[in-house]
């Protein structure tokens, strides 16, 4: 199965989840969603994204100024952002769960 498609369709829980904890720019959380084992995540898909959770009002930006190079802009989760990632997490787990169950079930080898 081409896991760029299923990436496609939870790109957004996981940004939102790589910044559950700790505020990111963009390579860094490109780097985290990589470290994670999203290998296939592409650049330009992680910055779509990244504009995207802004402008539906899931994101706050702020610019670090950088000695060695340009600013920074960082992106954090705020009011919305959470409740976003939370709704979506418990989509994404009964989604799992049943997944797990019609392989389960069918006898599909893992």
């Amino acid at each position: 199965m081409d896991t760029t498609q299923l990436l496609k369709g939870v790109l957004d829980l996981a940004v939102l989840a790589v910044l559950k904890d700790e505020d990111g720019y963009g390579y860094d959380i490109m780097r985290r969603l990589r470290s994670a084992g999203l290998d296939e995540v592409g650049d330009a898909s992680v910055y779509g994204t990244l504009r995207r959770l802004f402008q539906a009002g899931l994101l706050a930006t702020y610019v670090v100024p950088s000695e060695s190079g340009p600013h920074r802009k960082y992106y954090s989760l705020n009011a919305a952002g959470r409740d976003q990632l939370a709704r979506s997490g418990k989509v994404w787990r009964s989604f799992a769960a049943s997944m797990d169950r019609l392989l389960d079930e069918k006898g599909v080898a893992a």
